[in-house]
């Protein structure tokens, strides 16, 4: 899949619709306040540019020919893409828009709607989108510290994790209560934790 060519740290607004002066008409309204965006005129031609390290948020048309913005919704979820969605729905499609907010939409916007009322919703969009990324690297990150213990200093750790004391992990696993503060010790270190609590809150928050 082809990444985009741009600024992966600048939110960017995706605008997916096959209407092309419905696509002219966003792409003018969120560069006259300054927002990163792009068009594609189907689903298709968006997968085929998009990168999931893009921060944004995707504006998706419910009703297309081709792939439909349902069925977009379906592939990125079975990407497991975290990019909030917000649909753009006609009058008769709020049964739909319903069923897309129930498959991980974040909301859906009526036609005719208004231009601040959109740009509230994408705003709300992004925060969220960048909240969630920020929660998924330091998730990434605890994992990717918790992979380079050994597998002593893991099962040690977690067992203060789980409230059991140095002597009752040294009886439990037959070594001395000194050979398992060394081991807890490495672990912390390697963890870059400096108390208990703050090794329980790391390893709670992964779970």
């Amino acid at each position: 899949m082809v990444a985009l060519k741009m600024n992966e740290s600048e939110p960017t607004i995706f605008i997916v619709d096959d209407d092309e002066a419905v696509r002219d008409s966003l792409m003018l309204l969120f560069q006259s306040v300054g927002m990163n965006a792009r068009a594609f005129e189907s689903g298709e031609a968006f997968l085929d540019q998009f990168s999931m390290d893009t921060p944004g948020c995707l504006v998706l048309d419910i009703r297309m020919p081709g792939m439909s913005g349902l069925e977009l919704q379906n592939k990125l979820n079975a990407m497991h893409c975290i990019l909030p969605i917000i649909f753009i729905t006609g009058h008769g499609d709020i049964p739909m828009a319903v069923k897309a907010v129930q498959s991980g939409a974040i909301d859906f916007i009526q036609k005719p709607f208004r231009d601040q009322d959109l740009l509230d919703r994408i705003n709300d969009a992004i925060r969220l989108d960048i909240t969630h990324r920020q929660e998924l690297t330091q998730t990434q990150q605890i994992k990717d510290k918790l992979a380079t213990l050994t597998k002593r200093e893991y099962e040690i750790i977690m067992l203060v994790v789980d409230g059991c004391a140095n002597k009752v992990i040294a009886s439990d696993l037959n070594l001395s209560q000194r050979t398992v503060e060394l081991h807890r010790s490495h672990a912390m270190q390697k963890m870059g934790a400096k108390s208990l609590a703050h090794i329980i809150r790391m390893i709670v928050n992964i779970n």
